[in-house]
């Protein structure tokens, strides 16, 4: 089970021992990363200082043995990728070390380190001199808060009219004290939030008893469901008007998103390997291929139909440049009825997600 299942196995030994007099069970004894033990010591493992990247080529079957190597020595570890490529990156005190694990799993190159210190550092100068201002927000009847992450994410919901980005998506799940201090920093009375993951929308469905302002919850389970309802955003509406044309948006919109499975598994359409690509709809696993261009054609044809007119692609920071083009080419020769939006989202672990209007 994940950290969720662990908690929840904790609430029903408690609930046994309250109720029945079983003792809760010893916990099990499990390796601990020298990251996790320093914090479990409370060594100031936020004083990380370099942060370390590069494009690893290595064969798949070194990855996990790599990935243990960058356990023991730092956090923040970010190893996507597979058939032989992978994008790395960490926070940790030895540089060396950092490269050295991955020169024993294959060839890092285009090797990038920033001292997270210095960096820190010069951004609060330039806050302290007042270097750049942040800009007002403009006096809007309804304002927008989105959840999401990825630089091009946020430029996308910026020009759409959203004043206030929470970061975070899948396996990032933001508080709702964050959403609260974006909704109040809000230049409206009211104010629309777009969670963009089920897992978010309980969180953000707090926030209206937490502040003096207005708040409703339109419940989009991806950012391709945000991009659609904020078309429909009039910032000089009332807040009901908005809340009934975005959900509406919402449900003329069918998404799906690509990523990448990190164990064995079986769904109902199929078994699933570790490294596989996944092709996820509101339903469920479509597929698991070898791709992640054969995973967004598998969804494309899940998902588009003859009375379809749009489809959106948002192709995350990890998409390899020649998927995207056999995705193109894909798209024009299977389903020319359509109009495609490819935009640069920038967002981490999913190279791709979709949109079908």
């Amino acid at each position: 089970v994940d950290a969720g299942g662990k908690g929840f196995t904790l609430l029903l030994d408690a609930l046994l021992e309250v109720t029945d007099g079983r003792p809760i069970p010893e916990p099990e004894n499990v390796a601990t990363p020298a990251v996790v033990e320093a914090h479990m010591r409370g060594d100031n493992i936020a004083g990380l200082r370099y942060e370390v990247m590069y494009l690893l080529d290595a064969p798949d079957a070194t990855i996990r043995d790599f990935k243990s190597a960058w356990g023991a020595i730092g956090d923040s570890i970010v190893v996507v990728g597979g058939d032989g490529l992978w994008n790395c990156h960490i926070h940790t005190n030895d540089i060396g070390s950092a490269v050295e694990a991955g020169i024993d799993a294959g060839r890092p190159y285009k090797i990038q380190v920033t001292d997270l210190i210095e960096q820190v550092e010069e951004e609060q100068w330039v806050r302290d001199a007042g270097v750049v201002e942040t800009p007002t927000l403009p006096v809007v009847e309804t304002a927008v808060v989105a959840v999401g992450v990825g630089d091009g994410v946020r430029r996308l919901f910026t020009s759409l009219g959203v004043q206030q980005i929470v970061a975070g998506g899948q396996s990032m799940n933001p508080s709702t004290a964050q959403i609260l201090d974006a909704v109040e920093a809000c230049n409206a009375e009211s104010v629309v939030v777009l969670p963009n993951n089920k897992n978010i929308v309980p969180v953000a469905r707090q926030v209206d008893d937490l502040t003096t302002k207005q708040v409703t919850v339109v419940a989009t389970a991806s950012v391709c469901e945000a991009l659609a309802a904020l078309v429909d955003y009039d910032p000089s509406a009332p807040i009901a008007g908005n809340d009934s044309a975005m959900t509406a948006a919402v449900e003329r919109v069918r998404t799906g998103e690509v990523t990448q499975a990190v164990r064995d598994s079986v769904a109902p359409s199929g078994p699933i390997k570790q490294g596989d690509w996944l092709a996820l709809a509101r339903d469920g696993i479509v597929a698991a291929v070898a791709t992640p261009g054969d995973a967004v054609c598998t969804l494309l044809a899940h998902l588009v139909d003859d009375d379809s007119e749009l489809v959106t692609v948002l192709v995350g920071g990890d998409a390899p440049a020649q998927e995207t083009q056999r995705i193109r080419e894909h798209i024009e020769l299977q389903f020319p009825h359509v109009e495609v939006e490819f935009h640069d989202g920038g967002q981490p672990l999913y190279p791709y997600l979709v949109g079908v209007e």
